[in-house]
């Protein structure tokens, strides 16, 4: 097989993730494109170096960013695609570009979350309903928060895509002095794992608000876990080691850290906020509160229990009380 090349890489989102990927890229390749939704937007990044609305303490050579507000202009001038949009908008921004062209561009997912009303991951959404090729379509992942990479502190990325050897040659990108990058085969485990550990993510956050203590917290990661090697198993065949950092380390990371997104929604959860005000407070949603729809559908569907992500969708969408939600919840964990 040829070595595969990435040509022109395009980013599409420019949110924290998408700024920190950016960066990466930008260690290795001359040039990139970068798709932003406002003109205005690149205005204000031109004239100030930096992404004015996410990581602007992360400085930028924008004399190699070839910016787009024109979904099928980026599409059309880039060979490789890293989708870093929300999932709830991932539909409604590729169904801009042009029909078809999309099938011959290589597409790295850089999303953690599940296409909502569809509710299959997107690299399913990719190949069954845009017909690219499973070998052009990739997931990248792991335990990176963007604000750790904007402060190039070492970072353990891995991405998989179904032809082994094409992970490999699409690794290459994301190695830096900073970052690690792994490779595996297992895209739609890392698809629903990073789903997953949103989900539990609030959850960490809720018992935090509560009090429930370290030890609880490290008995519901634990269970988290075991959970999600249940899940997995379960919904997909390949083979994995759960305690890989794309897994364990992930759930870890967000479970933990300050900079977490689902937990601080899952902090104001357990303070009492409805989601609309939690909404508010944060100026954004979060993936996991999308994700947990989305997964109570899955379990469902595959007649699966996961007492955690249930746990949390009772809080998020049957507005249950949340000390009486967890208080139940840890009589089922081991």
């Amino acid at each position: 097989m040829s070595s595969w090349q990435p040509g022109k890489i395009g980013i599409i989102g420019s949110g924290s993730w998408g700024t920190a990927l950016a960066k990466i890229v930008l260690e290795h390749e001359e040039r990139i494109n970068w798709y932003f939704r406002f003109g205005e937007t690149v205005r204000q990044f031109k004239h100030s170096q930096h992404n004015p609305t996410y990581l602007t303490s992360q400085i930028f050579d924008t004399d190699r960013i070839d910016f787009f507000t024109d979904i099928p202009k980026i599409v059309a001038k880039s060979d490789t695609l890293i989708l870093v949009t929300p999932s709830p908008y991932i539909k409604g921004t590729l169904d801009k570009a042009k029909p078809g062209s999309l099938q011959k561009k290589t597409i790295l997912n850089a999303v953690k979350g599940i296409i909502p009303d569809n509710y299959v991951v997107i690299s399913d959404y990719l190949s069954d309903q845009l017909q690219i090729p499973e070998e052009q379509i990739a997931v990248i992942s792991g335990p990176t928060h963007a604000e750790e990479v904007a402060l190039e502190r070492l970072s353990y990325l891995t991405l998989a895509c179904s032809n082994g050897k094409r992970a490999e040659q699409m690794s290459q990108i994301f190695n830096s002095d900073y970052t690690f990058c792994n490779v595996s085969t297992d895209v739609r485990g890392i698809e629903l794992g990073s789903v997953l550990k949103n989900i539990y993510a609030i959850a960490a956050g809720v018992c935090q608000s509560l009090r429930m203590g370290d030890n609880f917290q490290a008995v519901l990661l634990s269970n988290a876990i075991k959970e999600m090697d249940y899940f997995l198993s379960e919904v997909t065949d390949a083979e994995r080691n759960i305690n890989d950092s794309v897994y364990l380390g992930d759930l870890l990371v967000t479970g933990y850290s300050r900079y977490s997104r689902n937990r601080t929604l899952g902090t104001l959860i357990g303070k009492g906020y409805s989601v609309m005000q939690a909404q508010d407070e944060m100026e954004l949603t979060p993936e996991g509160y999308y994700g947990a729809k989305c997964i109570h559908v899955l379990l469902k569907k595959h007649r699966i229990e996961l007492p955690i992500a249930q746990a949390v969708y009772d809080l998020l969408y049957k507005k249950e009380n949340a000390r009486e939600t967890f208080e139940k919840l840890s009589l089922k964990l081991k």
